[in-house]
């Protein structure tokens, strides 16, 4: 049923292709293969894609006299074995990783972080995915020795989720709150089994879950932009964001997709062996049923993209929360027929 699902997302990229513009396919393939020069280099023990070097970098120390991390982390692991102990909870989590800041706010004690990095998770009755997330998230961001923090955009109440609007409140939130440099959004039921793929932006978006367990660890079509993404705070307003009209389960990562392309950027992305996630199995979400208007959507993303996205404000603050792994920011996105729910 899910392939069904994601080969009736990509039949209508497809169509848009055949229909729209000839060349279309051709920078599709140019874009999402994964080109050399986008690869990561692990013979060199360089895990920064291209671009990275020169993306933060200042020379010195900071206020407190600490020098600069290394440009490498020397603290990678590489491949994980992941884990997941009985009866973890919340608080034993917390108990694990004291040195995170309430908020989930994380800064390397030895050097200065050259990269911040702002992690939006979008988020509703998902409580056992988030607790292992977390467990496996902090350690996996501080071997990397970044400065980041841990967003949690809770949709409140029970109407059909809309994860590109919490996605676009996730980004408002947290630059309110500090100028990130780099925002990784990021499925909750993913978990990353390799520390050198590494959570900064580049010069191009960045598609990281590329190799995830439920397609054999390898991309399920050229095309395929979902899972775990990261844009820099200018990338994110080039694309105007995510669309706000994907209510449902269905195409919303691959009209990102259609936005990188007609911003005229590329994408980048790890090596198949980097790039690595297990996925945490679950039911189907209620409240997240298949949007059925999804391919009228997509089909027509290329003339929407620039009047629908971040450039509309489509959500309210309910609570703001800074808690001991993460900040927990619950928003109302509403419903179809307007931001407030009919009575």
């Amino acid at each position: 049923m899910v392939k069904l699902k994601v080969v009736s997302c990509l039949l209508v990229v497809v169509v848009y292709m055949v229909l729209s513009e000839l060349a279309f396919l051709d920078y599709l393939q140019k874009m999402f293969q994964s080109p050399k020069k986008y690869a990561v280099d692990i013979s060199r023990r360089n895990y920064m894609y291209e671009g990275y070097g020169d993306v933060h970098q200042t020379k010195g120390q900071n206020k407190e006299g600490l020098p600069l991390c290394p440009m490498t982390s020397p603290l990678l692991r590489g491949g994980i074995n992941l884990t997941f102990p009985s009866e973890l909870t919340l608080a034993k989590v917390e108990q694990k990783y004291p040195h995170v800041e309430h908020g989930g706010r994380y800064r390397p004690h030895d050097c200065q972080a050259r990269h911040h990095t702002a992690i939006i998770i979008p988020h509703r009755d998902r409580e056992h995915h988030l607790k292992l997330l977390l467990y496996h998230l902090h350690p996996f961001l501080q071997r990397q020795q970044l400065d980041y923090s841990i967003y949690v955009i809770h949709q409140a109440g029970n109407f059909t989720f809309n994860k590109a609007r919490l996605m676009n409140a996730g980004v408002r939130e947290a630059m309110q709150e500090r100028e990130w440099e780099c925002l990784f959004f990021h499925d909750v039921d993913l978990i990353p089994i390799d520390d050198r793929n590494i959570y900064v932006c580049g010069s191009n978006p960045k598609h990281a879950a590329v190799a995830i367990n439920k397609f054999g660890f390898k991309l399920p079509y050229d095309a395929y932009f979902g899972g775990v993404t990261a844009f820099t705070p200018q990338q994110y307003r080039t694309i105007n964001g995510f669309p706000n009209n994907y209510w449902g389960w269905g195409c919303e990562d691959d009209d990102i997709g259609l936005r990188v392309y007609m911003a005229k950027m590329r994408v980048q992305r790890p090596s198949l062996e980097v790039g690595r996630y297990k996925m945490i199995r679950h039911n189907h979400d209620k409240g997240n049923s298949v949007n059925r208007e999804r391919s009228k959507y997509l089909v027509n993303a290329p003339e929407n993209w620039k009047r629908d996205g971040l450039n509309k404000d489509m959500y309210e603050v309910i609570s703001r929360e800074r808690l001991p792994l993460y900040t927990n920011i619950t928003v109302n996105v509403g419903t179809p027929t307007g931001l407030h729910p009919p009575p």
